[in-house]
């Protein structure tokens, strides 16, 4: 597969003879489920012209359906293009196909979908990650050049270290969620899945920037392109979080330190740091993510758009409507949303859930007077067997070192950096101040030249 920096040099002759063969590429392993549907004739004559993309199904794409992987929202077409679309069409790219996720992004393993489940493209018998892992899978598997997902609380990142390539969130406010269906509106990010550092630079350079159709939009910030700039040999001083290691596998563990002994044979400068206890972040998250999502998913009614279960009256229209088209995980988040902000719990829950969330933002700080960067395993396995998570609180625990720079509203990069006995790969992230993605992205330059991935 060619790269987004060469396909940006094809000629209009030779990137139209490209995409045919994308295109046939993709209808040719429809088995892999990394699309939630094959590209229709719609879809191929609205990109005939500019560089592909794949695009999560959670971005509105003006004339394309968009559901997020639910029931609920079958039949809707957006009638207009997010930010992030006009954006990747102004630089000569073109959005490619629909990539599954779990329904509404609520999930780690791409399973929830309506659609079916996303298959590892490594190993088809484990999950590719969630909630992007369509968008992962269709990267790796060289069905994408490279693809657009949202980071709510690691789906980006998480899926790209479960397929072995690069997924990166940017600071929060960086880029425009402007027509991006909302989970969470405080930690919502949209950013690149790629399959190297530099495209991923290239692809942030291309959404970020000012929105003012975005309340959260930053935009008293320098938006200086990355990619130009990139400089692998910059000597950088970069924290491990000790205490954070603790909850990995042996495979996860002995690639982080062979991982720290490159960096430091590259030399940079390694420092050693503990961070407030990982179950505390997951409890601040999974309050703040449900109390934020069952507010943004009380518009999916049946009464202005998406399917609709015609009930007996309205009331029963809105029941028949939220039971039938919402999944058994997304009923549980909106459920536990809703009780956190109910009267006699907002105070116990929520209010104190928030403040957590500044804690584990001061931790950051702190550690960042010491430190460019931080590196830290993305999950504490490599991807697991469909069907391992019993519980949803088994599936919220493999979230533990993502959900934190949500919170915080840093800039992270998954780097593939080994493959642990059985070919799985496993990445690890750098996680950066608060719009300083240059460095971040320098960092994930050297880290990918120290390490010298390869695929199995």
């Amino acid at each position: 597969m060619i790269t987004l920096k060469e396909a940006l040099c094809l000629s209009a002759d030779e990137l139209a003879k490209f995409k045919e063969e994308l295109t046939q590429k993709i209808n040719d392993n429809k088995e892999l489920g990394a699309y939630v549907e094959q590209l229709t004739n719609t879809q191929i004559k609205s990109a005939s012209t500019g560089v592909p993309i794949a695009i999560k199904d959670n971005i509105n794409i003006l004339n394309w359906d968009m559901t997020c992987g639910s029931k609920i929202l079958k039949g809707y077409v957006a009638p207009y293009n997010a930010t992030v679309i006009n954006k990747l069409q102004e630089a000569g790219c073109t959005p490619f196909g629909r990539t599954n996720m779990d329904e509404f992004a609520m999930g780690s393993s791409t399973e929830s979908s309506c659609y079916g489940k996303t298959l590892n493209p490594v190993d088809n018998t484990k999950v590719p990650g969630g909630s992007s892992g369509g968008s992962a899978a269709a990267v790796a598997s060289g069905l994408a050049i490279a693809a657009l997902g949202t980071d709510t609380g690691g789906s980006i990142r998480q899926p790209a270290a479960y397929c072995g390539c690069v997924g990166m969130k940017p600071t929060y406010g960086r880029v425009s969620r402007y027509g991006i269906a909302a989970y969470s509106s405080s930690l919502d990010q949209c950013g690149p899945i790629t399959q190297n550092v530099e495209d991923a630079a290239i692809l942030y350079d291309i959404i970020s920037g000012h929105d003012e159709k975005d309340s959260t939009s930053a935009g008293d910030v320098d938006y200086s392109p990355v990619a130009p700039n990139l400089n692998a040999n910059k000597k950088l001083t970069i924290a491990v979080i000790d205490n954070f290691i603790e909850e990995a596998s042996e495979d996860i563990k002995e690639a982080f330190e062979k991982t720290i002994k490159s960096l430091e044979d590259a030399g940079h400068t390694i420092v050693h740091k503990n961070m407030m206890d990982t179950k505390k972040h997951v409890s601040s998250y999974y309050v703040v993510a449900t109390a934020e999502a069952s507010a943004n998913l009380a518009r999916y009614d049946g009464i202005r758009f998406g399917n609709r279960v015609e009930g007996a009256g309205l009331k029963e229209t809105y029941i028949d409507t939220k039971s039938q088209g919402f999944g058994d995980e997304v009923q549980k988040r909106i459920m536990l949303g809703t009780f956190v902000l109910s009267s006699g719990y907002y105070d116990a829950y929520y209010i104190k859930a928030q403040k957590v969330r500044h804690l584990i933002k001061d931790d950051f700080e702190s550690i960042f007077k010491d430190a460019n960067l931080i590196l830290s395993p993305v999950a504490p396995t490599t991807a697991p067997k469909f069907g391992s998570f019993k519980t949803s609180l088994e599936m919220y625990l493999s979230d533990i070192y993502t959900i934190s720079v949500n919170l915080a509203g840093l800039p992270a990069i998954s780097v593939p950096v080994a493959n642990d006995k059985d070919g799985m790969p496993i990445g690890l992230q750098l996680i950066g101040k608060a719009y300083d993605e240059q460095t971040l992205f320098d960092g994930a330059m050297s880290l990918e030249s120290c390490v010298n991935y390869k695929k199995n």
